[in-house]
């Protein structure tokens, strides 16, 4: 009986028992893979990831206060930019800002919207503001349409680009919002 046992044994461990040269290497999974790009002149990730360290450092001195936003949105010849989707900007937005969704940003919606590369830009985003999230729906802090938005405007050669800094609950803002009538 006992040699029947063994032999049950063996049987089961035969195919698990051969060199690992003998063995061949499994295959990767695709995501694994190494892929070859396919090159894209209009896709420049290198260049990007470049710009955003420069990016960053023109960033760290143009973060305004609530009140600096205020006293600078007021100047003549200033632009306040909402680069939200057109219903959440439908829904609220700071008065007398104008609307170019951030997927519309491109060569020639810029030419149209902000034609004077040296206009002074104030953005804001919806990480800005608290306590509205139907009008103003908070992204991960990665994500924030702040940073996208000023990485972008930089990027086609914007550089007088100021941005809101803190978070604000818009009913007990200094700065004046549109809402949409219900």
């Amino acid at each position: 009986m006992k040699y029947v046992a063994l032999a049950f044994l063996l049987a089961a461990l035969v195919p698990f028992a051969g060199s690992s040269a003998d063995k061949k290497p499994a295959a990767q999974p695709p995501a694994q893979q190494q892929q070859v790009a396919a090159p894209n002149p209009n896709i420049d990730m290198d260049a990007y990831v470049k710009s955003v360290r420069e990016v960053a450092e023109h960033r760290k001195s143009r973060r305004l206060t609530e009140e600096d936003f205020i006293t600078m949105s007021q100047e003549e010849g200033v632009i306040v930019l909402d680069a939200r989707s057109k219903d959440k900007f439908a829904l609220m937005h700071v008065k007398g800002a104008i609307n170019l969704s951030f997927p519309d940003i491109t060569i020639a919606s810029l030419k149209k919207t902000l034609p004077d590369k040296d206009a002074k830009i104030l953005i804001y985003c919806n990480n800005n503001f608290k306590n509205a999230e139907i009008a103003f729906a908070s992204k991960a802090p990665i994500a924030s349409l702040n940073i996208s938005t000023y990485i972008t405007l930089y990027n086609y050669g914007y550089r007088n680009i100021y941005e809101l800094g803190p978070q604000l609950d818009p009913a007990k803002s200094k700065i004046e919002f549109v809402t949409k009538a219900k």
